[in-house]
């Protein structure tokens, strides 16, 4: 791990910029061996960036991204939990691990030949913003902390989030990575060079159109207008795997897997593209951005198992470039 500079590179189709960050929140993550990178800020434990060690990057973010604190930031790998949307409204929406800080964990700093890699957690009693006031509230009988363990090599991330419940009350939760991945030159509307495929036979709930259907054998593509769609498993299916075509020579292997107490939890997925008319309503979001990228998010969101007092739940989600 080393020190930010003022600026962290963000990408879209086309070019790499800069973007302003306060650089005491920075933590860049460097494989010596490879040169494989990935930036990130505590605010959020969120990643901004991840490139490969032949340079390719993987994530995008919105070049009009709130970065000062104010608000969740619009794209990289935002971390909703313990809940994703807002099933329960006495909180706001996708939780709150997005709008706090987070502080790396003493001595996890790592760079070896195999991977590098830190660590970074939050309590409960940290958390100042986005707690509502009922389940979540100041007045909750719950407690918990999260640990987040962040691992690139050449050519892979690896993302996971160890969730403790700290009380002795358990809790129901849901956990997501709400990630957005770069499609290489603006290609997302493009069917052939962008597409996931590995959800045959999966659950749809299309949240745009309200229809529900299971998946047949073609791959999921971005329509002509907004995709907002949850996947969940059939019967007997526990890990997620996937390949994601985003654009021109970029192929992403995504495996993901979780857990609570030891008990393997089927993993569901959501892909996400605001499309025209949502991107151009969206004041941190740039206008035609959604040429750009397409989010494929693994989660815990359905049948997920109470965390118990004194019990860790973990779900990963590993992405390698192919």
């Amino acid at each position: 791990m080393s020190t930010a500079p003022k600026a962290v590179v963000f990408h879209t189709s086309t070019s790499s910029s800069e973007l302003d960050c306060n650089d005491d929140d920075i933590v860049v993550i460097t494989h010596t061996k490879s040169g494989a990178n990935c930036v990130l800020k505590q605010f959020g434990a969120h990643i901004l960036s991840f490139q490969t060690g032949s340079g390719k990057p993987l994530i995008m973010l919105s070049k009009d991204a709130i970065m000062d604190g104010s608000a969740a930031i619009r794209g990289g790998i935002p971390l909703c939990y313990p809940q994703f949307g807002q099933p329960d409204k006495s909180y706001p929406q996708h939780g709150f691990l997005r709008r706090n800080k987070w502080r790396v964990v003493e001595g996890s700093q790592f760079d070896t030949d195999d991977s590098a890699g830190v660590s970074l957690e939050l309590e409960l009693k940290d958390v100042t913003v986005a707690r509502g006031d009922g389940t979540w509230g100041k007045d909750t009988t719950l407690n918990c902390k999260c640990i987040y363990t962040v691992k690139i090599d050449g050519n892979s991330m690896t993302n996971t989030l160890a969730m403790e419940n700290l009380g002795s009350e358990a809790f129901d939760f849901q956990v997501l990575l709400h990630t957005y991945y770069l499609v290489a030159m603006g290609k997302a509307l493009n069917h052939e060079l962008c597409n996931v495929k590995g959800f045959e036979g999966y659950l749809v709930d299309d949240k745009v159109s309200g229809e529900t259907y299971t998946l047949g054998s073609d791959p999921v593509t971005i329509p002509e207008l907004i995709i907002d769609r949850v996947y969940t498993p059939p019967s007997g299916k526990i890990d997620l795997n996937l390949t994601i075509a985003a654009g021109v020579d970029n192929m992403v292997q995504l495996k993901a897997n979780g857990d609570v107490d030891g008990t393997e939890v089927q993993v569901s997925g959501v892909v996400w593209n605001p499309h025209k008319i949502k991107a151009e309503a969206m004041g941190d979001f740039g206008s035609d951005q959604y040429n750009d990228m397409i989010c494929v998010e693994p989660g815990l969101l359905s049948d997920v198992p109470k965390l118990e007092g004194g019990k860790i739940a973990t779900f990963t989600q590993v992405m390698t470039s192919i």
